[in-house]
């Protein structure tokens, strides 16, 4: 009698049938100051900024990338910081002369700068719409003088109103970052807030929670900042606010009015492709058999000098399977709606089978609820993202 043969499942491997939509991240590192709170790649310009040498450095990155992403369409840019409004017009439009060059940019592409209210002018603000930028973000943080001064912001209450007068004029689309949950701050002083940016006829607001980060001098001189029940509150009410005032809450601090969702921030979070460059620039690129991560040279200096030499990648490496689960779920989740479940195969290649066990956990837990075609966090699981995420984490 023969002895039976054991099959072993397949190990499973990455293979797509169709690559995900691909966005263009480009990262301008200087600011006018670094903020206290602050733990991005900013760097505070001190004397001239090296404008020039740093878009050749720019465009020098984009021809080295071009094997990686040749013939993809690219359907949105984003112009990141630091604080890329400190650049002069005509610098993003050498920029983006050789992006429309090297790749093809669709013609409805949304392109997004981000502006600090410090660096506001009619007439620069018009030259960068004439350029093509069709979007702002703007970091405002609070209305009120006296957080803006506890937040270290170089801009004041009446800088912050004018901005907001310039983007209207000059932009149909438009996002208003605020920050809640700051040093003293009232739930009152908070809620005015919301109300500045309703009254501006904001299509896209960005509510965040201050978060204390490693590695900043809040993080080493930490202020006062109100206690968790009192921010939870500021949070409710702010999302009551913004859904009565016709905003879609449709991602954990994203706010949108109908049909201004940020297109480019939504490809991140559907997990899509993106191509970063600029100085510390992360990247996320989907191969027929890989997913392949990048993050470009930290420090401006050498990452100008280094890509000018034809090095402009500082680490590159392909996400395992056994990753990709949490990395999709990571960003996935952030969004109220969830996602299709058709979309978790489109974007890893991996059957929804692979995670049908956590996601009974969660759904178990009641952080996600789901049917046959859509996979959602409840309320529970926004406030407790972390925890929801951590499921897809565990062995």
């Amino acid at each position: 009698m023969s002895t039976p043969i054991t099959l072993q499942p397949a190990t499973p491997r990455i293979a797509f049938t169709a690559l995900p939509p691909l966005a263009l991240y480009v990262h301008i590192p200087w600011c006018l100051r670094k903020c206290p709170y602050c733990d991005f790649n900013s760097h505070e310009a001190k004397g001239e900024v090296p404008e020039h040498r740093y878009v050749d450095a720019l465009i020098a990155d984009l021809e080295q990338a071009l094997p990686l992403v040749w013939g993809r369409p690219v359907h949105s840019i984003f112009f990141g910081g630091g604080t890329p409004s400190l650049f002069a017009p005509e610098s993003l439009d050498r920029f983006l002369s050789a992006a429309r060059a090297l790749l093809p940019i669709e013609p409805d592409a949304e392109i997004t700068l981000e502006a600090n209210p410090g660096t506001f002018e009619q007439a620069k603000f018009a030259a960068f719409r004439a350029l093509g930028i069709n979007r702002l973000s703007i970091g405002i943080q609070s209305f009120d003088g006296g957080m803006l001064k506890s937040l270290g912001r170089v801009h004041d209450d009446r800088e912050a109103h004018r901005a907001v007068e310039i983007a209207a004029r000059n932009f149909d689309n438009f996002n208003l970052d605020l920050m809640y949950a700051l040093p003293g701050q009232s739930p009152e002083q908070a809620a005015v807030d919301i109300r500045e940016a309703v009254a501006a006829g904001a299509p896209h607001v960005s509510a965040y929670h201050l978060t204390i980060e490693p590695n900043t001098y809040f993080h080493r001189y930490p202020p006062a900042v109100p206690d968790d029940d009192t921010s939870a509150g500021m949070q409710i009410a702010l999302e009551e606010m913004l859904a009565a005032a016709g905003y879609e809450h449709y991602e954990t601090s994203a706010f949108a009015r109908p049909g201004r969702q940020a297109r480019h921030n939504l490809n991140y979070w559907r997990f899509g492709d993106y191509l970063g460059i600029g100085a510390g620039a992360h990247g996320k690129l989907s191969f027929r058999d890989r997913v392949l991560r990048q993050v470009r040279h930290r420090h401006p200096r050498d990452y100008m000098d280094r890509t000018l030499a034809g090095d402009a990648v500082q680490t590159a490496q392909d996400v395992t399977v056994d990753e990709l689960p949490f990395e999709f779920m990571m960003n996935a989740l952030r969004l109220t709606g969830g996602f299709p479940t058709t979309l978790f195969t489109e974007r890893t290649s991996l059957p929804l089978s692979a995670v049908l066990p956590r996601l009974a956990d969660a759904e178990r837990r009641g952080f996600i609820e789901r049917d046959a075609m859509q996979v959602r966090p409840t309320e529970t699981g926004q406030r407790f993202l972390n925890e929801l995420l951590q499921i897809f984490l565990e062995d």
